[in-house]
């Protein structure tokens, strides 16, 4: 007989899980420097325009599929059309392969969070610090250790007392915490600058580059194409209104996602006066840039503090969707335990993580297409693996299974007031722009083509 399966304890529940697995350092770190690379302005209006409407149908089908079938990713397959399972398997390998190098810049954050609150905030803004400890062989991987092991035992609490109950009392604090920030930030000299840079469109500086980097970011920072959403899904009592809450997840993110470049970007204004090699630093801005800024201001080392703990809150409620989502398919398809395969995902997490680790150091000789261990990982999940999955999601319940499988379902708790939208952005709009996300990301991997 099987055993029935855990459900958050209602919507409030369902959606600061949800919400707390899409917040993570997609938003806080990705967007901003993301944002800041492709035009402020231009990058947020696009962003925003594909979150409201690709974001919320591809969340919808997923969420959907996940709570119809009761199941994780692969059983969600597997109970929709056997021929298929491989999809579920194939992408399960994005969570499988992203917590460890997803967890190694988590261990670079509980470092400096831990610097800042003892005081030490100061060393980060040295010149060749973050290059120095990254490449240190011991201490990213014990703060790396550490940070996945507390990911794990969240996920052996179970769904209610693991997952809701750290999404509840986490996620407020990260937006309360993001909010102060966001109002001391733009409140110094010279951020305003950067607001108006951040808050107004330039459509000079539009591209095809900005709109593929708006729509992967989306993808990166709505916890899409992950496995994810099957699983918070199958975990959503039938009783709830899917599209309400889906709407209201896509809003928290997005909200927190605007709120970050806000806090980031004038930041960086006021430092650097709108430099564009501080604006331009890519993902260094987080550990090179906005230290050597929060140090320039007043309350400095107490604004790095609450800041890199804001970070962490986000990158841990992030971490333990992955685990659960590999947990979930464990429990589903072999009938295990959860503490088992929790111990078996922190063991496997640790090792492929330290590997990732050692790139940035010893093993910085190794190459894979020419990209370091972690920036491989990041690149075939998020460049080729997630597009996949979200493709196939896209075309198996348009014109596999068809539509009407998730739209019944919605319309057991509510009627669907977008479902005209959500048909036709599965079916007809996001393929394509799927297609073209993976094909562009491929020849630029191969050097065919510059986004």
């Amino acid at each position: 007989m099987n055993k029935k399966r855990s459900q958050f304890s209602g919507k409030i529940g369902f959606i600061l899980a949800a919400a707390g697995s899409a917040v993570g350092l997609g938003n806080i770190w990705r967007f901003p420097y993301l944002a800041a690379e492709y035009g402020g302005g231009i990058f947020l209006l696009a962003y925003v325009l594909f979150a409201l409407t690709f974001g919320f149908s591809l969340m919808m089908a997923e969420v959907t599929l996940g709570r119809k079938t009761g199941k994780s990713i692969v059983g969600a397959y597997q109970a929709l059309d056997k021929r298929f399972t491989f999809m579920g398997w194939l992408t399960m390998l994005v969570p499988i392969l992203t917590f460890p190098y997803y967890s190694v810049t988590g261990g670079w954050v509980m470092h400096y969070a831990m610097l800042f609150l003892t005081g030490q905030g100061n060393k980060t803004s040295q010149a060749g610090f973050f290059e120095s400890f990254t490449a240190n062989p011991f201490w990213p991987i014990f703060w790396l250790c550490i940070f996945v092991v507390l990911s794990c035992i969240i996920i052996m609490l179970g769904v209610n007392k693991g997952i809701e109950l750290t999404s509840k009392i986490f996620l407020p604090i990260l937006i309360i915490l993001t909010i102060a920030i966001t109002i001391y930030i733009v409140t110094l000299p010279g951020a305003l600058d950067g607001v108006l840079y951040y808050l107004t469109p330039d459509f000079t500086k539009f591209s095809f580059g900005t709109l593929i980097a708006a729509l992967g970011q989306m993808f990166y920072s709505m916890s899409l194409a992950m496995g994810i959403m099957f699983t918070y899904g199958s975990y959503f009592s039938k009783k709830e209104n899917i599209e309400s809450s889906v709407r209201k997840i896509e809003i928290c993110d997005t909200l927190i996602a605007f709120l970050s470049g806000l806090m980031v970007l004038p930041a960086v204004f006021a430092f650097s006066g709108g430099d564009p090699n501080a604006l331009n630093s890519g993902p260094s801005l987080l550990f090179v840039t906005l230290p050597k800024v929060f140090m320039s201001m007043p309350l400095g080392q107490v604004i790095g503090a609450i800041f890199f703990i804001l970070i962490f809150l986000a990158a841990l409620t992030s971490s333990i969707s992955f685990v659960e989502t590999i947990v979930s398919v464990f429990q589903d398809q072999f009938g295990w335990r959860r503490i088992p395969i929790c111990i078996g995902a922190c063991i496997g997490g640790i090792l492929i993580g330290i590997c990732a680790s050692l790139g940035f150091g010893i093993w910085e000789t190794v190459k894979l297409l020419g990209m370091n261990i972690s920036d491989f990982l990041d690149f075939f999940t998020n460049s080729i693996l997630m597009p996949i999955a979200a493709l196939f999601t896209c075309i198996f319940l348009g014109f596999i299974i068809g539509t009407n499988v998730a739209v019944s379902e919605v319309r057991l708790s509510s009627r669907f007031r977008f479902e005209k939208l959500f048909i036709i952005i599965t079916k007809w709009i996001a393929p394509v722009c799927l297609a073209v996300i993976l094909v562009t990301s491929i020849l630029s991997a191969a050097g065919l083509f510059t986004i």
